[in-house]
């Protein structure tokens, strides 16, 4: 009988990504509403001291194997491995990060297991009369959401977009169990040759990362618009992001988006220049600390959510913002 929640962890160079940490977050309170236990899967080249790491952020049980082949993530060893797991301890619901990584080995596993995959989930939740797993994503270009059973097939599988679920605290008290996997490599498991890997270090730090995030919308009537937004972000030590319609209309680029079809963020500040609201965005932002919204439209839904609104020329209040908060850092220093 299928039991349990296990959650792919990704790592790069043997450092824990975020997302895998968010994960084991959603996948501990999908556990508790089903009576089961949380397992993670842990990849790679002399990971297993990280496995303490993922039982202190709510695993129950890490399941790591350990091989030279999976250093680098490569789709063939990476599935095998997995599969294998998975193969051999019939989990009831396998989550993965909406990643590059998670994108690629998940639906491979959804057909070898032959299983669905609800892919992009912002929603994850147990139905309390089927205890089946409800999992919600945006359909239709963003204008719908779409909540997806997959009720005849075991596991049930999702991947789920990063900065979407809350991580638990690190608690070093959590007790779990720490197995390694056994898995036997041939050579022919990997059908692809590394023969380098370029790093490109970005001074932009990644939008669902970022502490403060200044945002940009339609009303900032252009790419031009966006030029003081950068500059109260530099004066803030925050990053510029911004709505859908400023990437549709070619004023920056998609890695800056929030929203459902774009990223989702929980920023300690977020700044929401010139943004009406509408739905898709709010569901990307509004696990937000503090929003502060300026809109020239008084009842823009923006300001449903905001914690402070200002209804005013949004050209004309950023520079004059900026302005403000350059002389209040000025005056600190001189003290």
């Amino acid at each position: 009988m299928s039991k349990d929640v296990f959650v792919f962890i990704e790592q790069r160079d043997n450092v824990l990504q975020k997302v895998g940490i968010e994960l084991l977050g959603k996948a501990r309170e999908l556990a508790d509403d089903l009576g089961q236990n949380v397992v993670a899967m842990l990849l790679g080249e002399n990971i297993k001291d990280e496995a303490k790491v993922l039982i202190s952020h709510g695993a129950d049980r890490v399941i790591y194997v350990e091989d030279p082949m999976l250093k680098e993530y490569a789709t063939e060893p990476y599935a095998k491995a997995t599969y294998e797991i998975i193969k051999d301890n019939d989990p009831e619901i396998v989550i993965y990060g909406a990643t590059s990584i998670g994108r690629d080995l998940a639906p491979r596993l959804a057909a070898r297991i032959h299983t669905g995959l609800t892919a992009d989930c912002t929603k994850l939740e147990i139905d309390p009369e089927s205890k089946n797993l409800l999992m919600t994503r945006p359909a239709f270009g963003g204008n719908l959401m779409a909540t997806i059973l997959c009720e005849d097939f075991r596991p049930q599988m999702a991947t789920v977009r990063p900065g979407v679920m809350q991580s638990l605290d690190n608690d070093a008290s959590r007790k779990g169990e720490i197995v390694e996997k056994k898995v036997e490599f041939k050579p022919e498991d990997m059908n692809i040759k590394i023969r380098e890997i370029l790093k490109i270090e970005s001074k932009k730090k990644d939008i669902t990362e970022a502490n403060i995030l200044v945002s940009g919308g339609r009303g900032m009537g252009g790419p031009e618009g966006f030029q003081p937004l950068e500059k109260l972000a530099k004066v803030l030590g925050a990053e510029v992001s911004s709505s859908r319609a400023a990437v549709d209309a070619g004023w920056i680029t998609k890695d800056h988006q929030v929203g459902q079809t774009g990223k989702t963020v929980r920023p300690e500040v977020y700044f929401a220049m010139g943004i009406s609201g509408a739905i898709q965005h709010l569901a990307g932002m509004e696990e937000s600390d503090l929003i502060i919204a300026v809109n020239k439209t008084e009842d823009a839904p923006i300001f449903g959510v905001a914690d402070l609104g200002i209804v005013g020329d949004v050209n004309a209040i950023v520079p004059k913002l900026t302005d403000a908060i350059e002389k209040e850092k000025a005056a600190k220093a001189e003290i």
